[in-house]
């Protein structure tokens, strides 16, 4: 199994299989427009415009699981985030994260690389999970990881060959 077995509907609602991203390098977020966080679309944006010509991609995926933090709807994130961050990047529709409603693609994201002490349990926005180019999670980092910080794993990722059939 891989991320490839998932869909997830875009922020228009239309679905998108994330076997159409095969063979790419993923950086797949959970994302909020008023969180402390929030400035990290800076950096996430940054490293999408730095690598996606190698293969590399970044998935942002809406969630309000955390003091609601992200209470607007399709058009207000879609608005936010290209007025304040000019965001070229996916942006999925709003998703849980936890709980019985989590999207299938966190179940899995979760079960794969588990948090702290191994919970699963997603903890905050802007955790990531870095996907390798045939859909297997590599790394989790935490909300408070910079995705400057990330260049030299990202790099790594992308020097690996492509997909083993």
């Amino acid at each position: 199994m891989s991320i490839y077995d998932f869909t997830a509907d875009r922020l228009d609602g239309s679905p998108q299989p994330m076997a159409d991203y095969r063979g790419q390098v993923l950086l797949i977020v959970n994302v909020a427009s008023q969180c402390g966080f929030t400035p990290q679309y800076t950096g996430l944006e940054q490293l999408y415009r730095r690598y996606h010509t190698q293969g590399f991609a970044v998935l942002g995926f809406p969630c309000n699981q955390f003091g609601a933090q992200e209470p607007g709807d399709a058009n207000e994130i879609k608005n936010f985030c290209a007025l304040k961050y000019d965001i070229s990047f996916p942006l999925f529709a709003k998703i849980d994260v936890n709980g019985d409603g989590a999207h299938p693609l966190y179940q899995y994201l979760k079960r794969r690389q588990p948090g702290l002490l191994g919970t699963e349990a997603i903890k905050w926005n802007f955790t990531k999970f870095l996907v390798d180019r045939d859909g297997q999670v590599l790394r989790r980092y935490a909300p408070k990881d910079a995705p400057e910080s990330l260049s030299g794993e990202v790099e790594a990722a992308l020097a690996e060959p492509g997909p083993r059939s």
